[in-house]
């Protein structure tokens, strides 16, 4: 037997929260790679930000060995966010376990996930896990699952993750019915790299899963997209730690430290061969991911923007899916405007930023691509509120294919709320007898915000979601402004349907009210479409009281000197800039409070 023939290379993929790193910690307990005392829960999580949330974040790397054979497992993130992350880990593997919880069945990134794998071509290896609950219902979300695939409910795996029930069946299957990897062992040597991460000490580290040939340390190699060209200093495989080897060969899973500086040197998705005997084609990369949603992100020090750019270079290596670019602001000075794959994307870039570069950030509020043709008749796509033209002819904005699943109680609740968006209706289908599909057409625009909370608090938590964006539909948008006594605050400025316009500004004025400190002189906070002020507050001056001295005695003498306060007041008003605190910036600009109507 050839050694490419005792290897399986797999991928774990499910919903969210259906125990796809529980069921990775006992692949490592059963399988002895990890001892007893090395154990310990969502070991593949490597971040704190993944073992504090409860969530995978990064796909991650492992090879353990069972029974003669070696695997190299895969384990991804569950959340729609990470898509990205779960298609590339795929296209370094010949299978897949589709995990399901046997009380939830199938949700909606199941769904997803299993249609990813389909695409790719994967083995898959279906698997209901958490039978040990005392709401589990096995045969059923086996038959769903079997279902979905075209696969016997008998071939259906049941287990638990959490005790370890049933998963040396799981380890035996893959050997049984995942295939080997192919390749050629005696070809030029060609690797994909699927992720990599930046080590502060020994440069870039790639992740690379080997096609053909054999990679040995200290060779050159050439990554062949990029040209750029560098000595291995050092193979190995993840067992979890880092584990050097001599060799990596094809059909294999490892690392390659480069020993690269500049992270701009080496790219996601290149083919790295040998600088010496290069291969003639290099492999099918991964076609480029588009960001859905952008925001600004402004080092609260502007002192610190060097550091900032250099922070977002080095995380755009270990997150290829971030996108970023320079941006000015008047009010905020130099930052970037950054493109994400949603609010938790969003989330967790800062959090990694300001944790594990230690920077302090302030984030604009979110907002989706709009294509906006002038009334000359240019065609411009717009990343930021600020850029939005004035003279506008037409506007399209992104939509998504929302497919929720939810107990079929809440139907209505999830229809209610996706007309209130703007939705429109595409199909519904019965899962089971409780279980609904509901799919719609949403506006993006209408769900960066708040509707991801909103359909749990109205149904109780129960709704699984997953979308796909579909294209661009016309829209009647409009850009709201919000001017500071007579000044714009373009960092302020967001892009809004022109029926909740009117809402959304009152209540931006009204939060930059409360937030804004008073002046010594009546500062006006006003919301406005072009030229058409829609919404105002005032943010009454702080008096002195010149009155104190008066105990009674002539009302002239009082009068005299609260119009000599109002003179004062007036050239005051005159030359007065009103100073915004980053308060202000942080409350009006919060996901959860500044909100919508």
């Amino acid at each position: 037997m050839s050694s490419l023939e005792r290897i399986r290379n797999f991928s774990i993929v499910a919903h969210i929260d259906h125990g796809k790193s529980t069921l990775a910690d006992r692949i490592l307990e059963v399988t002895r790679t990890l001892s007893k005392r090395e154990m310990r829960a969502q070991v593949l999580d490597s971040m704190d930000l993944e073992r504090e949330r409860g969530i995978t974040i990064k796909a991650q790397a492992v090879r353990v060995g069972w029974k003669g054979y070696q695997l190299n497992l895969i384990d991804t993130p569950g959340h729609v966010d990470f898509t990205y992350e779960v298609s590339r880990a795929l296209q370094a593997c010949e299978g897949a376990l589709l995990v399901v919880d046997a009380a939830q069945g199938i949700q909606a990134q199941t769904l997803a996930n299993a249609y990813l794998a389909l695409e790719n071509d994967l083995e898959i290896v279906p698997v209901v896990n958490k039978i040990d609950l005392p709401q589990a219902d096995p045969d059923s979300a086996a038959a769903e699952i079997a279902e979905l695939i075209g696969e016997d409910p008998a071939r259906v795996l049941r287990i638990s993750a959490k005790t370890g029930e049933g998963v040396e069946a799981v380890l035996d299957a893959i050997v049984e019915r995942v295939p080997p990897p192919s390749g050629e062992p005696d070809a030029p040597p060609r690797a994909l790299i699927f992720d990599s991460a930046y080590d502060q000490y020994r440069g870039v580290v790639a992740f690379v899963r080997s096609v053909d040939g054999v990679f040995r340390p200290r060779e050159r190699v050439r990554a062949m997209a990029q040209g750029t060209t560098f000595e291995t200093e050092e193979l190995g495989f993840f067992s979890p730690e880092r584990s050097p080897t001599q060799t990596l060969a094809a059909g294999e899973v490892g690392y390659v430290i480069t020993g690269l500086k500049d992270v701009s040197r080496l790219r996601v998705g290149d083919t790295l061969t040998s600088a010496g005997g290069p291969a003639s084609e290099p492999l099918p990369g991964y076609k480029e991911v588009k960001p859905t949603v952008f925001a600004g992100l402004f080092p609260t020090d502007s002192d610190e923007y060097p550091e900032l750019r250099d922070a977002l270079d080095k995380l755009k290596l270990n997150d290829a899916s971030l996108f970023y670019e320079p941006e000015t602001s008047q009010a905020l000075g130099f930052g970037f405007r950054c493109g994400f794959l949603g609010l938790l994307h969003m989330e967790i870039v800062r959090e990694r930023l300001e944790r594990e570069f230690d920077l302090d950030l302030l984030v604009t509020a979110p907002n989706v691509a709009y294509r906006v043709l002038t009334k000359a008749g240019e065609e411009v796509e717009v990343h930021n509120p600020a850029e939005f033209p004035r003279e506008v002819e037409r506007v399209e904005e992104p939509y998504i294919r929302a497919t929720t699943i939810v107990p079929k109680e809440y139907v209505g609740a999830v229809m209610e709320l996706n007309t209130e968006r703007r939705g429109r209706f595409h199909h519904m289908e019965y899962l089971s007898e409780q279980r609904v599909l509901l799919a719609y057409d949403l506006p993006l625009g209408e769900v960066v915000y708040d509707y991801y909370d909103q359909l749990k608090s109205r149904t109780k938590g129960y709704a699984s979601f997953d979308y796909d964006v579909i294209g661009f539909h016309e829209g009647e948008l409009v850009r709201v402004d919000i001017m500071l006594a007579g000044d714009l605050v373009d960092a302020l400025s967001v892009i809004v349907h022109r029926e909740g316009a009117y809402a959304r500004a009152k209540a931006l004025v009204d939060r930059l009210r409360a937030e804004i400190p008073r002046q010594m002189f009546d500062v006006p906070v006003q919301a406005a479409i072009g030229s058409r002020i829609i919404a105002r507050e005032t943010i009454k001056a702080r008096r002195k009281d010149v009155l104190a001295k008066c105990y009674g005695g002539d009302i002239t003498r009082k009068r005299k000197l609260i119009e000599r306060q109002k003179k004062g007041k007036k050239r005051m008003k005159q030359v007065g800039t009103v100073e915004v605190p980053q308060e202000a910036f942080l409350a009006v600009l919060d996901l959860n409070g500044g909100g919508r109507s």
